[in-house]
């Protein structure tokens, strides 16, 4: 295990940006968001939460698929390549970090997508524990350990140092790229360490929704859960107004998108959301015309559609995100309890 003085973090920062582009926690306009870091930037290691997960640095909010030009009789088409920009993403949370892997079994099963792949391929991924979980994270009840964050490099603050142990080949690479930074941890910093981890599970135990009882989504009746009767009840408040996947660290939906610009077209990816009225509309035809439907179709996925497809792994991260957003205070905690009977 390796460390580095927190007063040392500029010189550390400058040198990773010096070899790669590196995306921090920084705050402007008083939210914090993965930004791309400039000397001077306030960066927010201490922040728990950025405002939206930093998972479209693989699957971006919006991204140039092709272009198209029509001169006279002729169509030129130019393909866009993937990305080949190298970058580390540092300070990822726990759930965020998870959230990469289950959106890796959607972009990375056949067929592979290219554009996704290219950046995960290329993006180093630094985690950083939680040292003070907040009363919204669940992540424990999803089986993720805030303490101890997977990613190519885990990291940790403690005291006035910052522990970091390299877990992948890239992560290894980019240690030894700071080796002149860094140095080696002792008995008594790995002590520190583990005392650290054993004070974060502490206050991870203590948070309402640690011991979320998922069990009735554990072999659940796709049907019977599908027909339940507390839909109606569970989403009356419902907006449709896309919040909760907009911050959500796992959605996926988008559309594709043709722009005409004067002088051609460009054809694009965007983010697009299960709770708009207009999604999966084609050819004057709606599956689910109701807000109650798009609900279910929404908590119905995450919860039952995707574990049943991937292994158990539930498309939620325990994040807490749609709990802090949603302008009504319907979240996917609701709908568990309300479908598992939790009080």
């Amino acid at each position: 295990m390796l460390k580095i003085s927190l007063s040392k973090l500029d010189s550390l920062f400058e040198l990773i940006g010096s070899e790669k582009t590196l995306y921090l926690p920084i705050e402007k306009a008083g939210q914090v968001q993965f930004y791309q870091y400039e000397k001077g930037a306030k960066v927010r290691l201490d922040a728990l939460q950025t405002v939206k997960s930093p998972k479209d640095l693989f699957f971006p909010q919006s991204e140039c698929y092709a272009r198209f030009q029509v001169k006279q009789n002729n169509i030129s088409i130019e393909a866009i390549a993937p990305c080949d920009d190298k970058f580390v993403i540092f300070g990822v949370r726990a759930c965020d970090a998870k959230s990469f892997e289950l959106l890796d079994r959607v972009f990375l099963s056949e067929p592979v997508d290219a554009m996704y792949r290219s950046r995960r391929e290329n993006g180093v991924v630094v985690t950083l524990s939680c040292n003070e979980p907040e009363e919204t994270c669940f992540c424990k009840a999803l089986g993720i350990d805030a303490a101890a964050p997977a990613g190519d490099v885990s990291a940790a603050i403690v005291g006035d140092e910052l522990m970091m142990e390299a877990r992948t080949e890239k992560g290894k690479e980019l240690c030894e790229k700071l080796a002149a930074l860094l140095t080696e941890a002792d008995s008594k910093d790995i002590e520190a360490y583990e005392n650290n981890k054993k004070a974060i599970t502490e206050i991870i135990n203590k948070l309402p929704y640690s011991d979320l009882d998922m069990s009735a989504f554990e072999n659940a009746n796709e049907l019977e859960m599908f027909k339940s009767d507390k839909w109606e009840e569970l989403s009356e408040a419902c907006l449709g107004c896309g919040t909760c996947t907009f911050v959500c660290p796992t959605c996926q939906c988008y559309d594709i998108r043709d722009f005409d610009t004067g002088s051609g077209v460009t054809r694009f990816r965007c983010w697009d959301s299960c709770m708009y009225s207009e999604f999966t509309q084609a050819a004057g035809h709606n599956p689910r015309t109701t807000q109650m439907e798009r609900f279910r179709q929404r908590f119905m996925h995450k919860l039952v559609y995707f574990p049943k497809n991937n292994d158990g792994e539930y498309s939620c991260v325990g994040c807490g995100r749609c709990l802090k957003k949603c302008p009504v205070s319907l979240n996917i905690v609701k709908v568990i309890k309300g479908l598992g009977g939790n009080k």
